[in-house]
Formats: C-alpha cells, structure tokens, sequence
C-alpha cells in the first residue's frame, strides 16, 4: 500500500479496499512508486523539481477527474494536478500525495465559422495550433510549443498575439471545471460568472479546469517571423534600437530582445557559437509585406551576424524558441513587469548578461503593451494592464552543483533591476520559494481579496492547495 500524504501533513489512513475501490472506478491508469511509467510520468520540465507523489491518477477524461477529485477529498490527500508539467515552479508535483495528471486529455476541436476552439486540459500550445491553423486561425496562447495550455491560462497567459488581444485568459469563451465538492461546471461570462472570474488569471485554486472554449483570430499559416543577431559588444546598440522599435511598432507586430551566450544553433555561425549575443525575435501576423517594410530598419542595425526574419508558416513560429528550453534541464526565473524601457535598464541588462555562467542562461524582454491594457484591472485577476514588456531573467543549467551559482546570479540582476519594474510580477513565472507578498504584486490587493472570497465558495476545505495559492 502507498503512504499517500493528506492536507494536514499526515499519513492517509487507506485501506487496500480503498485503493481497490478507486482503482475500479477509474478509466486511466493509477500509477504508485513500483511502477515502471511512474518515474517517467512524475518528472516534469523542471529539473530543479524532484518530487516523488504517492500516488498518480492519469486522468483519460472529465470523470476520470471527478472520480479522482472524490478520492481526494474523501480522504483528504494533499492534491496537485499536472496538465503540461512546465510550471517553473512545479506545482504539478507534490511530495507525497495524490497527483492528477490531465497530460493524456489532448483532444482539440474547431469550430472555424464560429472561430472558437475547445481543448482538453492536457494539450499544448502545439496541439492547439496545430488544429486551428488548419483554418488560418490561431488563440492567444505563448512563446513555447511545448507549454500547457492549462497553467498557461489560468495564470494568465501571453504570446505574439497578446499585443493584439489580450492576455490568453482574456479570450476565453467558457470553461468545464470539476470543483472541490466534484461537481462539474460550465464558467462563462453568464454561468458561475465569478467562478469564470478567477479563473481567468487566478491559477489553480478553484478547481480544475478539464477543458478551455477559446476564441480565434483570422492568423496565418503564413506570417513574417523569425529572429535577428549580433555580436554580444553591440548589446547597447540593440538595446537603444529594441526601445525605439518596439515602442512605435504597431500590435502585428511583437518583439523579444535576448541577450545571452550564442547556442550551437545552425542559423548562427559556428565562429558566434559560445559568444556573447544579442538578438530579436520578430513575429508580424498582419500582411507580410507590412512587416517586411517594418523590420527593414533593424537589418540595416550595425552587422548582424545572423537574420532568419523570413515568411514562414506561423506554427513554425510558434516553435522558435523551444530549443532553448528543454525538459530536464535545472531552471530557476526572476521576473518583472516594466513601463517604458530605459537606458538605466539597458546598462543593467547588459552588465548581467556580462555575468551569465551558464550557456543556456539568457536575459529577455517579452513586448506586451497593447490591447491588455484597454481593460480595467479588475476585468480579470490577470491584472498589471500598466506593463508594457515583461523582463524574465531565466537561469538556466545542467548540474546540481552549479545550484547555488546560477541562483545568485538571477537573483542579483532581478534585484538591481528591481528600480525598473512597475512593482507588478507574472504569477506563472513565479519560482518555488515566491510567496504571499509576490503573489500580491501579480494580482493587486484588490484583487486578491475578491480572490480569496471565491476561494471560501468554491473551495472552503483548501484543496486545491498545491498553487500559488490564494488563502481561504
């Protein structure tokens, strides 16, 4: 029998008739510490996360997730539920108790004439591209192909389309979510409208969400995208244009500055490999020959080592970025949100990145400033509608004993950038240790009261508790 860990901290008093019991009702498989799926199926993207649950319930499909959600409760387990497993923080993962795993539910179904999607929790961004752009259609969704759509959006969300609509929770349609007493819920802008409320921003406190109803956008399959490099001693120069250019460039147009060590990535040439670089990442959705008019300027930018800005097909796009960010290596992330950027940033930014002890290591600024902002701060728990760009200081490397290093150094350039930031933060960038005064800086005070009230409705028992979590 497994020593399955509840709530309060204590040992689950089961008997093999219970496990039995639940195992019977249960379509998918029940996975405990002797079987040979389990170690695969408990790591997630995070390398830094090594947590080893009593119990994993792969969920097959919504009553898959009522029935584990019972067993939860009826024996009090401490809870976490895994739908793509890239939280930086690992909160899929708790330490022995009971694990709900949505990764298998991946279905995704288009409804091209109403431009809507409905997808099951487990998917990932790819999935749900992949379908929709069947029609030349797209969601908000993020930068990495291999994220899950599930945390992506109840944390919010942001991507290349973010500057045009939104954060991604922003253009949700409705939910079905299975809620603490198991019942299962439609949350739109006209049932349980308080429940579709917070989950739009407020993460995993209410309940869980088995499978989003997004809107689309008319968007591809082909847009002018890809990325533009150069040497690590024209940071400065990149930098100062980055500002000019993203600040007047229009919402079809998104842009991330990178600064970094150059990767052994074949569009850069082998001489860069393992040098300081400084590049940008353009996505244009509108017309492609807009955008080349757009990005013209930065190609004529001091001698770009590297420019694979060209048409391709925006699922592609999509995909850019996800070599520099595999699972299985050790992660660790400071984040802000910023207003305007600065010359005081550009100076900090590029003397961090002068730092950085890790190749895989990098400091980047996401664009975000754009159709987010035209909504109130209380339209959704997703607030910080003042930022204009997200600064992500993301460690990045291989070995345990480099731990301590490779911290030091992202929490010394979040700190000396600290003067930068709006006060505000993104709650999915939000590391393991972050706790109650960075979760206020992601929602306001505001906003986290009215929080915590849906959270005394919705979950009055606290279990959904594995989160950055919101107090009964």
């Amino acid at each position: 029998m497994p020593q399955l860990r509840t709530i309060d901290g204590g040992t689950a008093d089961l008997s093999p008739e219970d496990l039995q019991s639940f195992k019977t009702g249960f379509k998918g498989a029940v996975l405990g510490a002797d079987d040979p799926a389990y170690e695969e199926t408990r790591k997630i993207w995070n390398a830094m996360i090594d947590r080893r649950p009593g119990l994993i319930a792969r969920c097959t499909g919504t009553v898959d997730v009522v029935q584990a959600v019972r067993f939860a409760r009826k024996h009090k387990l401490l809870v976490s539920v895994r739908g793509g497993g890239h939280n930086i923080a690992g909160l899929a993962v708790c330490e022995g108790g009971l694990m709900i795993d949505l990764s298998a539910m991946r279905g995704v179904w288009v409804d091209p004439v109403g431009r809507t999607a409905r997808a099951q929790a487990g998917c990932t961004l790819a999935d749900v591209d992949r379908e929709t752009q069947l029609y030349g259609q797209a969601a908000v969704l993020g930068f990495v192909s291999a994220t899950g759509i599930a945390g992506l959006t109840v944390g919010g969300g942001f991507g290349y389309l973010s500057r045009r609509q939104g954060w991604t929770c922003d253009n949700l349609v409705s939910m079905e979510v299975v809620t603490a007493d198991a019942q299962v819920l439609r949350a739109c802008a006209r049932e349980n409208e308080d429940l579709f409320w917070a989950l739009r921003g407020g993460g995993g406190n209410f309940g869980i969400v088995t499978s989003f109803e997004y809107q689309l956008y008319p968007v591809g399959p082909e847009i002018l995208g890809g990325a533009i490099a150069w040497r690590g001693e024209d940071s400065r120069q990149v930098l100062q244009a980055y500002r000019e250019f993203s600040a007047a460039a229009p919402r079809e147009l998104t842009s991330v500055a990178v600064l970094r060590i150059a990767p052994p990535a074949p569009w850069l040439p082998k001489e860069i490999h393992g040098k300081p670089i400084a590049a940008l990442f353009v996505c244009h959705t509108g017309k492609v020959e807009d955008g080349e008019a757009l990005v013209a300027p930065l190609r004529k930018l001091g001698q770009p080592v590297a420019d694979i800005v060209t048409r391709r097909p925006y699922t592609q796009m999509q995909s850019l970025l996800d070599a520099t960010q595999p699972k299985g290596r050790r992660y660790y992330w400071k984040s802000h949100y910023l207003g305007a950027l600065s010359r005081e940033l550009d100076e900090l930014a590029v003397a961090h990145a002068a730092r950085i002890a890790s190749p895989h290591s990098a400091i980047v600024l996401f664009q975000i400033q754009g159709a987010l902002g035209e909504l109130g701060p209380d339209h959704s728990p997703a607030g910080n509608r003042d930022a204009h760009y997200v600064l992500n200081i993301t460690a990045s490397w291989e070995k345990p004993q480099d731990d301590a290093t490779q911290i030091q150094w992202a929490r010394d350039c979040f700190e000396a950038t600290r003067p930068c930031s709006t006060g505000g933060t993104y709650v999915n960038f939000l590391t393991e240790e972050e706790g109650a005064d960075r979760i206020a800086a992601a929602y306001g005070r505001a906003n986290l009261d009215k929080l915590a009230a849906i959270k005394r409705k919705y979950d009055p028992d606290d279990l959904f508790r594995h989160t950055k979590r919101v107090s009964v």
